[in-house]
């Protein structure tokens, strides 16, 4: 049964990530709040919640625990990616330079597939990142963030912990900027 499962999360993820390489969009969820997909195994269907002040607790690679609350203050970007996606790949240089630029902004990757810290740890040697690295379990993915339909899919929490934007596809810094300054957070530089 869990191969199925496997081979069927890995054939819907591979089809979204082949349609998100064109302009990021919206997700369809309020810009104030995280559309979370749950299910109820009661039932075995899903149900739909939202969540305002969405919480994350991870261990990241280097065995540091990173957890959403502990970054209030700033501007947080919850960035849902694998190694073998395409437009993932393409946006996390962009990531990393917002991260290291901006001391106001801070990013997470979340990687969302099944794979060891180990084959993870290499693939980040020859793609480094100055931001945290985190693996997710497929099974068992944050409760507060919908879950993953396509990736890249990314979050923007605000400095007071609600979400601000949700982009489903690749998404630039500028893009992530520009949103901060339109929900009334510092402007890019120019």
């Amino acid at each position: 049964m869990k191969s199925v499962s496997s081979l069927s999360l890995a054939m819907v993820m591979s089809l979204a990530a082949c349609n998100a390489g064109s302009a990021p969009s919206e997700a369809a969820s309020p810009a104030i709040e995280a559309h979370v997909q749950a299910v109820d195994p009661a039932i075995g269907k899903s149900t739909d919640r939202t969540v305002d002040l969405p919480a994350l607790q991870v261990k990241t690679l280097d065995g540091v625990d990173y957890t959403l609350a502990a970054h209030r203050g700033k501007w947080v970007v919850v960035n849902f990616w694998a190694t073998w996606c395409a437009p993932c790949l393409k946006e996390m240089p962009d990531l990393s330079a917002l991260d290291k630029d901006n001391e106001h902004i801070e990013v997470i990757g979340l990687a969302y597939e099944e794979i060891e810290a180990d084959e993870l740890k290499a693939f980040l040697a020859e793609r480094p990142v100055v931001y945290p690295i985190a693996i997710l379990d497929v099974y068992n993915p944050p409760a507060d963030f919908a879950t993953p339909r396509g990736l890249p899919l990314t979050y923007l929490i605000a400095p007071d912990g609600k979400v601000a934007k949700q982009f489903l596809g690749p998404v630039t810094g500028k893009e992530i900027e520009a949103a901060i300054a339109a929900a009334g957070g510092p402007h890019a530089k120019a």
